[in-house]
């Protein structure tokens, strides 16, 4: 059992390091972007059903054996995350203090050079095809196929809404300053409703940024009406599902009874030159058909309406996001993580002091 356990926190771990400032730089430089992504998305998924994997293992033989092998790749994922990490502070140290010559040495090292690079991208892409292929061995096992291929269902239950205090948000003043400029602003799009797309992995906090934004006083006075819809439950996007989430959003009524041509009625009606900002929070969906009907419906507000988008995938932004680039967001920096962790692993109103190497509080 404890071995489950492990396979849990570790996936926990490397999830966290994904969502890091330098992990994404070095990703960056090794043109690994798309395989972070989908080793992002597969991990995500994995761990939401590992801890019910624990539960079901103990009379399963073959069940224990997967779990060994996804233990295997977690932890040469770590090792790969680790090894980037190093990297990174490495180059820092030469920048700060190195002398002209040590760093001209040092260009030509191994780990500096390009040969570290390639060795890096190749072993991520390694890691990837391996969790993949261990995550499709899922199919052995009828009940976890299952949750894992309606893991966005179970993600459901986590439905975000729009309320957040601020103090809950750490290290995202300027990113939040950012967005809300562009929304006050007009944008290059010819139509009157433009899209923003927010994107990053998971775990970085788009849905609590994109909540200080909504709730910022500036945008709440500058739009006639703002609504927020969550879209992660609704994987297929359902346009009936999400127009009457929208309208419910918007007045409050409920709508479950209308039909689809009912619902745009309605729809048309509400927004019908009226300044509007629409949240759009946590959409997976590719399919642009299903995007460009719903956008259609929505044009018919006043010139500067404007969409806020928050997705996974780099995808989505770009096919919803139109004339607009995306907004890419980044991990927090050392420091932000830190009292970010400070301040979950601590109680309010509990004295936040570190320990001393004996253990003992300072």
């Amino acid at each position: 059992m404890a071995q489950e356990t492990f396979a849990y926190n570790i996936a926990e771990k490397v999830l966290m390091k994904l969502g890091s400032l330098a992990f994404q730089e070095a990703c960056l430089v090794c043109g690994v972007e798309s395989d972070l992504e989908r080793l992002a998305n597969t991990l995500s998924n994995i761990k939401a059903v590992l801890l019910d994997a624990e539960e079901k293992q103990v009379h399963n033989q073959q069940l224990t054996v997967w779990l060994g092998k996804l233990k295997e790749v977690f932890y040469d994922a770590q090792d790969v995350v680790d090894e980037f990490e190093c990297e990174v502070l490495q180059k820092q140290v030469v920048e700060t203090h190195w002398s002209i010559t040590k760093k001209v040495r040092r260009f030509f090292s191994l780990s500096n050079s390009l040969v570290f690079q390639t060795k890096m991208a190749h072993k991520i892409k390694g890691i990837r095809v391996r969790l993949d292929d261990v995550a499709a061995d899922r199919i052995k096992f009828h009940y976890l196929s299952e949750r894992l291929e309606n893991v966005h269902v179970v993600r459901g239950k986590e439905m975000s809404h729009s309320f957040a205090r601020a103090s809950d948000v750490i290290g995202r003043d300027q990113d939040k300053e950012n967005i809300v400029q562009r929304l006050m602003h007009a944008s290059s799009d010819s139509q009157n409703v433009s899209v923003i797309a927010v994107v990053g992995i998971g775990g970085l906090g788009k849905t609590a940024l994109a909540k200080l934004v909504y709730n910022d006083a500036r945008v709440v006075d500058h739009f006639e009406l703002n609504c927020w819809v969550c879209v992660s439950e609704s994987n297929e996007f359902a346009l009936k599902q999400l127009l009457v989430k929208i309208i419910s959003s918007i007045s409050g009524e409920n709508c479950n009874d209308l039909d689809e041509e009912q619902l745009q009625m309605r729809l048309r009606n509400n927004l019908d030159g009226r300044k509007f900002l629409l949240v759009l929070d946590d959409v997976w969906n590719e399919d642009r058909t299903k995007w460009m009907e719903l956008r259609g419906l929505l044009m018919g507000g006043a010139n500067g309406s404007k969409i806020l988008v928050t997705t996974r995938s780099h995808r989505v932004a770009s096919m919803m996001g139109g004339t607009e680039s995306p907004y890419n967001l980044e991990g927090l920096p050392h420091k932000e993580c830190l009292s970010l962790f400070v301040q979950w692993a601590f109680d309010e109103g509990t004295e936040r002091q570190p320990r001393k190497p004996g253990g003992d509080w300072r």
